[in-house]
């Protein structure tokens, strides 16, 4: 199977999101052929080049979000009717006031029209930040029924919001949409929510390549929370808002399966109009193996120290941590903290750092045992792959309790490492804490210092209980979130998306599956209602045996649905394998009918006439 796998500021780049499970899923899927469309987000990612790359990709395209970029096309008279056209259709979508069908029809009508457009015409650019678009924005803000943050948009917010709008709309002009490109995959699997979508929308418009969208975070809320900590005015922000909102909608109900990470990516979907029918939770997979020795080791860890790892960033709240420490310290002297941080290379990613190390020295002034020794802290701030933690595995084993004071938090990485280290944890009931715990650790409020402090001494006090949660962490983890499940989980999914598309290009004679099964049937084999008036079904035809019923996949230099491997279960004969001297005759194109083959002695025009209702799965 072809896969176009559609990442933003992420794989192949060694830097940024979704870098480590998309390289495990293609390594792990090696018998599939991947195709990679990545969207940059900065230059400074381009610069810091990508990973090594299996042999099973054999494309990758590439194009950057970031910058002003001209591509210099000027567009003819027609052209820029048809994109004052979209672009107003648009526009009105985005400035239209609550979820009325007619607002999104709008949108979808005009982000379609434009991507229309750019396939025929060139980029568009230019086009996004001439004057006429700002004028046809302005236009729809002060339309009846505009939402209030567009009304009150001025000309400073307008040519601010076309700018990223321009930035966003990027994928619409790259050259992904041919036969050989976006055209000739089978599935296209994006590795998230908006932007990184939209190639894969546009393809399944062009082609009808089917769409599987994955969210292990919320691109959706992330974009909102982006947005919010940026120098716009609020109109700005409140059409950034719609916009990336439209786009969400018109993805997941376009999608032909969404797998969210998580329950709370899940009901992030649901708000924004996923069908429930079409939602699967796939759960990341994390690489148990390097943490078998820690978490078979019951005697290695320091009995009165807590352990936190992460990103030190405002939404981790290590303030709310420092100050519950302080309340250990009352009850339990000789208590310890180490914050094991993540290398983060970000500009003024050391200044909450710093602000930490402040108030820890000023909450914990070193202290000696007697006048003789030298003065100690007992909070220490440590730098993963330092000599204090050179491993993720040596961080969570030195200490007995791992903590997690998260204000905000996706789906918590940290907390499943070590809980596959068979640590008892303590964490705050944000994101998906509570689903990915499941009642293998202690949670707590969030924001409540004096809460996560009776939860860490109620674990330090008691050894016991320390193991007991421990060993089921461990066990709940190995259950749920290994690379092996989750690479089973795609496994199934590609297999039951392509089962379900027609073939859409040419095969080689001979191969195997070339044709659905269901072509060997009389009659119509689609979905469709029964006439519970109608004659009973006749049973479908047979062939005589020839050997065994598991096929063995070939190589074909066009790629087929014939390319995934293992045994595969049909429910009839394909055409391809008729043993020799069979008198069928090849399935027959009827107009409004769907292909079947026609039966020995018959004509199509008298198959034509047959209305026989079939079960979709006979």
């Amino acid at each position: 199977m072809r896969i176009a796998l559609l990442t933003e500021g992420g794989y192949p780049y060694a830097t940024g999101e979704s870098r480590l499970w998309c390289d495990r899923l293609v390594r792990g899927l090696g018998r599939h052929e991947f195709d990679l469309y990545a969207l940059s987000r900065s230059a400074r990612q381009e610069d810091g080049g990508w990973v090594d790359l299996p042999q099973q990709v054999r494309r990758v395209s590439t194009a950057p979000l970031w910058g002003r970029e001209d591509d210099g096309r000027r567009h003819g008279r027609r052209a820029r009717r048809l994109f004052a056209r979209h672009f107003g259709a648009l526009a009105a979508g985005l400035c239209t006031e609550g979820d009325a069908p007619s607002a999104a029809d709008d949108f979808a009508e005009g982000l379609y029209g434009l991507a229309e457009l750019a396939r025929e015409h060139g980029g568009l650019a230019a086009a996004l930040r001439s004057e006429p678009a700002v004028r046809i924005l302005e236009s729809a803000c002060r339309a009846p029924g505009a939402r209030g943050g567009a009304r009150d948009a001025a000309l400073p917010d307008h040519l601010a919001f076309v700018g990223r709008l321009e930035s966003s709309l990027r994928p619409l002009s790259v050259d992904w949409y041919t036969e050989d490109t976006l055209g000739a995959v089978d599935l296209c699997h994006a590795a998230a929510g908006g932007t990184a979508a939209l190639p894969g929308l546009l393809a399944k418009r062009f082609f009808g390549t089917p769409l599987l969208v994955t969210e292990y975070g919320v691109q959706l809320r992330n974009q909102y929370l982006a947005a919010s900590g940026t120098a716009v005015g609020a109109p700005v922000r409140a059409l950034l808002a719609a916009f990336h909102g439209r786009l969400a909608t018109e993805i997941y109900q376009q999608a032909a399966l969404l797998t969210p990470g998580n329950a709370h990516a899940r009901r992030w979907q649901e708000k924004c109009g996923a069908d429930r029918a079409k939602q699967r939770t796939v759960y990341p997979g994390m690489a148990a193996g390097r943490f078998t020795e820690v978490g078979e080791d019951d005697e290695g860890a320091d009995p009165a120290t807590l352990v936190w790892v992460g990103r030190v960033e405002p939404a981790k709240d290590l303030i709310a941590l420092l100050h519950a420490f302080a309340e250990v310290r009352r009850e339990q002297p000789d208590a310890r903290l180490r914050i094991v941080a993540v290398p983060v290379r970000e500009p003024g990613a050391d200044s909450y750092l710093a602000h930490c190390r402040a108030l820890a020295a000023q909450l914990f002034p070193d202290e000696a045992a007697d006048e003789y020794a030298v003065g100690d802290n007992p909070v220490s701030f440590e730098e993963l792959g330092g000599p204090e933690a050179p491993s993720l595995a040596d961080a969570y084993g030195g200490g007995a309790v791992v903590v997690l004071s998260s204000v905000v938090e996706g789906f918590p990485i940290s907390l499943v490492e070590a809980m596959l280290c068979a640590r008892a944890t303590v964490s705050t009931d944000v994101g998906a804490v509570v689903e990915v715990i499941g009642g293998t650790g202690l949670v707590v409020p969030p924001r409540n210092p004096r809460a996560l402090a009776d939860a860490c001494l109620a674990l330090l006090r008691d050894p016991e209980r320390r193991h007991r949660l421990g060993a089921a962490s461990r066990a709940r983890a190995l259950e749920l979130f290994t690379v092996e499940q989750n690479l089973a989980a795609f496994r199934g999914i590609y297999l039951e998306l392509l089962s379900h598309s027609p073939v859409r290009r040419g095969t080689a004679e001979g191969v195997p599956f070339a044709h659905p099964a269901e072509a060997s049937l009389p009659g119509h084999w689609t979905t469709r209602t029964p006439d519970p008036k109608a004659a009973p079904a006749e049973p479908p035809m047979q062939t005589a045996p020839t050997g065994s019923d598991r096929c063995t996949t070939t190589t074909a230099p066009a790629r087929t649905p014939a390319d995934e491997a293992g045994p595969h279960t049909a429910t009839g004969p394909s055409a391809a394998s008729e043993p020799p001297g069979s008198d069928r005759r090849p399935a027959t194109a009827v107009p409004g009918r769907s292909p079947a083959a026609v039966a020995p002695g018959r004509t199509p025009a008298e198959a034509a006439g047959e209305e026989r209702p079939v079960s979709a799965d006979a």
